[in-house]
């Protein structure tokens, strides 16, 4: 499998706003677009600027949301998507069309990347940067469009070069700058360990736990009554912002040679099915990020595995203000 990369620079583009996103992120969650759609905006931006003549290799992404609106009405604790009303059939019946729910968003993209480029002609960065502002502001992000920002000219809509070419003290103080400018807002970032650590406490109880029953049990406010404490407490006590996510997908078949499943988008690319891969991620304010590894997605496969997964390195650590102090 391949390691955590490593990257010369950071590009943070602050502020997008994208309207129409895709909210259901996969099978079994929704909420906001799944790590993989943005992974793949990624991709998609690395051909557009080789195809430019870009010196540029992307290692990564990281997403903050600033603000999301799901195209959503909840009555009670049912929520129903808007959904468009499509034409009708010549017989008057529903078109077949299968709707997708939708959501507004404010996200800043920070791009992990390399270039030898970069690091000797400072020039070259500025003319690039603006290349690559323009080439996203004509894609979608996640299916939605993205939206001009309506005072261009502002500081908070301009985006901004991180440097990580210096010793480890320059590089945390380059993103202490950057990670301050990502406020208010909150950084999605893997939380695998809490799968492994929910999975050992359930099968202290209950052996045959699987790790589905782990994921579960995370995905929901479980309530329990403390006979002691005699109240009703829940498990999410300094736990954080945990959600289900998506993060990838795993091999349902054997790698299929280019062009021979009917059907397929490319027919020169070789060909697998696959189903989701899911974890469990956490929400955090960015300045509770300490170094800029522990907020890049990367993409990691593996022959064996026959995986194709996004992965982050965070991994929390502890407060000195809130360990002296019990806010719950």
């Amino acid at each position: 499998m391949s390691t955590s990369p490593t990257f010369s620079h950071l590009l943070a583009l602050p502020r997008i706003n994208v309207q129409n996103a895709n909210a259901i992120s996969s099978p079994l969650t929704h909420g906001f677009p799944a790590i993989t759609a943005f992974m793949g905006m990624m991709w998609a931006l690395e051909r557009k600027t080789r195809a430019a003549g870009l010196d540029i290799a992307f290692k990564g992404i990281g997403v903050v949301c600033h603000h999301h609106q799901e195209q959503a009405t909840q009555a009670s604790f049912i929520k129903t998507f808007h959904l468009t009303r499509n034409p009708v059939g010549k017989d008057g019946s529903t078109a077949a069309i299968v709707e997708e729910g939708r959501m507004h968003m404010e996200v800043s993209l920070i791009l992990a990347l390399d270039s030898e480029r970069w690091k000797r002609d400072e020039q070259a960065r500025r003319q690039d940067t603006a290349t690559i502002q323009e080439m996203v502001g004509a894609m979608r992000i996640a299916g939605g469009s993205v939206m001009p920002p309506p005072q261009p000219g502002l500081y908070r809509h301009q985006p901004q070069i991180i440097d990580l070419t210096g010793d480890e003290g320059d590089r945390l103080d380059a993103f202490r700058k950057l990670r301050m400018r990502l406020l208010p807002g909150f950084a999605l970032v893997s939380r695998d360990d809490l799968l492994d650590e929910r999975l050992a406490e359930l099968r202290e109880e209950a052996p045959d736990t699987t790790r589905l029953d782990a994921w579960l049990s995370l995905s929901r406010i479980n309530w329990r009554y403390d006979n002691e404490a005699q109240a009703w407490q829940h498990d999410r006590h300094a736990l954080g912002w945990i959600v289900p996510i998506p993060v990838g997908y795993g091999a349902l078949s054997e790698l299929q040679p280019a062009g021979s499943v009917a059907n397929t988008r490319d027919s020169t690319t070789p060909f697998q099915f696959v189903e989701s891969l899911f974890s469990v991620g956490e929400w955090v304010s960015p300045h509770r990020l300490e170094q800029a590894e522990q907020l890049i997605w990367y993409p990691q496969t593996g022959a064996e595995s026959q995986q194709y997964r996004c992965c982050n390195d965070y991994r929390p650590v502890s407060d000195a203000f809130e360990s002296l102090y019990d806010f719950s």
